[in-house]
């Protein structure tokens, strides 16, 4: 079992290395490597797309990565691997970013990313630190989580769902802010599950062993 962690040079690789690594171990999961090898892609049994910045650059730096993004599409795409956006990783799954300019993303989850505009005015953005997921649907991502768990967040943007099945859970933030997405074999995460202590390293887990 192999689990690539994509490197386009636009993710915090270390933090997500290192807790996707230990929850391998203890989860007998096989192998994770940081690759910015398109071959090393094409033959994981699942991806990882970490993602730091803005929907534009980010999206530019992925279809610029040499091979990595074709590998991508034909491993999530065509063969069904799992997949996990992280941050703007997961951002880049919607079919439209409204960042500084109008991007296509990946098109996997319909709907677009926008700028969080919190009800209170008094609530800041980005929206950043500690907030309690919500759980709108069942999954297995979520064996060992309820709604109350908290996730770490530092984010200006998020995504709005074209189909509400697809948000799998939200937080409040001055109104409902999409926190995981997913359809068929892909998953989604706004947060950072590696800096959300023991909920976040959960998650990893059961996306580790998610045999969709």
């Amino acid at each position: 079992m192999l689990t690539a962690i994509i490197d386009y040079e636009s993710g915090n690789l270390h933090s997500a290395h290192k807790a996707f690594q230990r929850m391998a171990r203890e989860s007998d999961a096989g192998e994770v490597l940081v690759t910015a090898d398109a071959d090393v892609v094409a033959r994981a049994d699942r991806i990882v797309l970490p993602g730091d910045g803005a929907f534009p650059a980010c999206m530019a730096a992925l279809r610029g990565a040499g091979g990595l993004h074709d590998a991508m599409i034909e491993a999530v795409e065509s063969r069904g691997r799992p997949f996990l956006g992280i941050c703007v990783g997961m951002q880049l799954m919607a079919g439209m970013g409204r960042e500084y300019e109008d991007t296509p993303g990946l098109g996997w989850i319909g709907g677009e990313v926008v700028k969080i505009t919190p009800e209170d005015k008094r609530l800041k953005v980005p929206h950043m630190g500690w907030n309690d997921l919500v759980i709108d649907h069942p999954h297995p991502v979520f064996e060992g989580i309820s709604t109350g768990d908290h996730a770490y967040f530092v984010h200006s943007y998020h995504m709005q769902v074209a189909d509400p099945a697809e948000r799998l859970a939200h937080v409040e933030y001055g109104g409902p802010v999409t926190a995981i997405i997913g359809t068929g074999t892909m998953l989604g995460m706004q947060f950072h599950p590696e800096k959300s202590q023991s909920t976040g390293l959960k998650l990893i887990a059961n996306f580790l062993k998610w045999a969709p």
